[in-house]
């Protein structure tokens, strides 16, 4: 059944360029029919489909390049595989080869025309006139290694998926109940009145517990007490810091330096300024007019040009910065507009924000300043150089103690687990190698942000469990004080809640009372508990509830429910909202049927044969 023409420059065009690249890509990492060894020409097949050995060694490849892409760092094939990217790249593999299978099958397919128009259409086989060049359509595919006739059918096969695609995703359509019954509970509006109680609305402090009472909290309340999954963790460190007594800066390095920044220490008298210019001198005086007799601001000036502030921002200037408009703009004080004065885009107005005082700092005032600053990056310059010999003792079997007797490290212990962010555990790099640190890895030299080197070993991992006691006692009458005062707050709220059943009010129980009309699920009410909003779409209308937070209570009463407000917006949100239910469910059955043809054709992997592919990979 030929479908000549089917969804021509949707179904091939879009992807035959990124065919053409990868195989041009990969051609120059020595792959292909001779790249591996022996006589491997597959992976496996899936039904009546082979899967070449090259597509998955480079959709391996193209994969690695991009992840390394996105985190800007060489990615390993071992990396790779922890990823799991070679099982990605062979499940999709074997996908697209049961959808060929099935097309087959199925006799779907597209014409010679459509194949030829779409190769004609890829400007890598075309000349400098823009035609097509048929000996460089033929260089382009030998050089990829790869024949006429096998780049040809992978462009019909990947058009025949794309037709068989589009039957099974084609009508597809979420029902629009679905969507409105989504729009309607996300909209539905409550209207309510509330007043929060906290420790100042009880009559007298609560009783001090008993040492009884609180160990009885404890027992009861062991779970509250947890310490999380920690390892204990022995570490060795070098910093910079350490090194700086031995580092000495000869005074002519200083001064060198001093001379190299001279900038910075010597500066003539600047202005913070902003400058507004305009087309021709007409304008620019018109504008200072208005200035001079209050009829408008220089702000307004700017901002009728539909520009803002820092659109005219010049930062901070010298005299000689402004030209011919210098004199005039330093002789101005703070907040002045001057002008029309010129400037290298047309006739301007200057605005001065602030006055910079000249700045003449002797190299005897910014010595010590720069001694400190290149010693520390020459100790970071020493530590890194010792961080090769450190490694060496530790790769030949030196301990981290033996490393802190023997060397400037010092020893320390931590408790690490995945919430601490404190001391060296500030450092993403240490918490990154804690993270990763197993009982039988052997410790080794890494560095932190600062310069500084660290080897650790993992001497224990602890389980989550209960904090001891004594260790957590104040934890525990802090929530003692807070469990009894919540307790004492819904007595009083329990109070007013029969006053106000009896028709009274929550100003009359002597409470402030704050007002919510027509709020949405999604809305935020500021200082309540956090399960605040859901507790009040569960009331019903008249209801008044007493909702308990860590150390308060809320008294609540519902008093009206509304639907969702038809509005142009919810109504687009709506349409969105059921556009994208379709394509989801859309999705979900073509891979269910997707996944049903490849348990259907039945694929068969080469083992030894992905085997031979990775080898080839550094």
């Amino acid at each position: 059944m030929a479908k000549d023409g089917a969804k021509k420059g949707s179904t091939i065009g879009k992807t035959a360029m990124w065919i053409l690249l990868g195989l041009l890509a990969f051609s120059l990492l020595g792959f292909g029919a001779t790249g591996l060894s022996g006589n491997i020409r597959t992976i496996g097949s899936v039904g009546s489909k082979s899967i070449p050995v090259d597509d998955y060694a480079r959709g391996l490849q193209n994969e690695i390049q991009a992840l390394s892409q996105q985190t800007g760092q060489p990615i390993s094939f071992a990396q790779a595989q922890q990823f799991g990217i070679d099982r990605a790249v062979l499940q999709s593999l074997v996908r697209n080869r049961a959808l060929d299978h099935e097309t087959s099958e199925l006799g779907l397919s597209v014409g010679d025309g459509t194949v030829r128009d779409e190769i004609l259409q890829i400007s890598a086989f075309q000349g400098v006139d823009g035609a097509f060049d048929r000996e460089g359509y033929r260089f382009t595919l030998e050089r990829s290694g790869i024949s006429e006739g096998e780049f040809e059918d992978s462009l019909r096969e990947e058009a025949a998926r794309r037709v068989l695609q589009g039957a099974i995703l084609g009508g597809v359509d979420m029902p629009a109940i679905y969507a409105q019954t989504l729009i309607s509970y996300v909209g539905e509006q409550r209207s309510f009145s509330w007043s929060q109680l906290d420790a100042t609305a009880l009559d007298a402090d609560l009783p001090a517990p008993t040492a009884e009472e609180l160990r009885a909290y404890y027992a009861e309340n062991t779970d509250a007490f947890m310490l999380p999954e920690t390892k204990m963790i022995t570490y060795v460190v070098l910093s910079p810091d350490a090194l700086t007594d031995e580092v000495e800066v000869p005074e002519d390095e200083l001064r060198a330096e001093y001379d190299a920044r001279l900038s910075q220490y010597v500066q003539p008298e600047r202005r913070l300024v902003e400058r507004l210019v305009f087309s021709d001198e007409e304008a620019a005086n018109q504008a200072a007019a208005a200035l001079d007799v209050g009829g408008t601001t220089f702000r307004a000036l700017v901002e009728d040009r539909g520009l803002t502030l820092t659109d005219v921002d010049l930062g901070d200037v010298s005299e000689a910065d402004l030209a011919s408009a210098g004199a005039a703009v330093f002789a101005a004080g703070t907040g002045d507009v001057v002008g029309p004065l010129p400037s290298s885009l047309g006739p301007a107005l200057f605005r001065v924000n602030a006055i910079l005082p000249a700045q003449n700092i002797p190299f005897e005032e910014a010595e010590a300043d720069l001694r400190a600053e290149l010693a520390i990056a020459r100790a970071i310059r020493a530590v890194e150089a010792r961080a090769l010999d450190l490694d060496d003792q530790l790769a030949g079997g030196a301990t981290l103690e033996q490393l802190a007797e023997e060397t400037e490290m010092t020893l320390e212990t931590i408790g690490w687990h995945a919430g601490l962010n404190e001391g060296v555990a500030a450092y993403p790099d240490f918490r990154r190698a804690a993270r990763d640190l197993a009982l039988d890895d052997f410790p080794q030299i890494d560095q932190l942000e600062d310069g500084s080197i660290f080897a650790m070993r993992l001497d224990e991992e602890l389980p989550v469990r209960p904090n001891p006691y004594q260790d957590a006692i104040a934890e525990v009458r802090a929530a003692w004080d807070a469990a009894q005062t919540v307790a004492a707050l819904s007595t009083r709220a329990a109070e007013v809640v029969t006053e106000l059943e009896a028709g009274g009010s929550l100003e009359t129980a002597g409470l402030t009372a704050f007002s919510e009309t027509n709020l949405t699920r999604s809305a935020s009410v500021a200082g309540v508990p956090d399960d605040f909003m859901s507790t009040v779409f569960d009331m019903a209308e008249g209801e008044i509830r007493v909702i308990e937070g860590q150390q308060s209570v809320v008294i609540v009463t519902l008093e009206t429910i509304a639907p969702a407000s038809e509005t142009p917006e919810r109504e687009a949100m709506r349409t969105q909202l059921r556009a994208q239910l379709g394509q989801a469910l859309a999705r979900d059955l073509f891979n269910i049927y997707a996944d049903d043809v490849v348990r259907r054709a039945g694929p068969e992997i080469d083992q030894r044969a992905l085997q031979a592919v990775h080898v080839n990979f550094p």
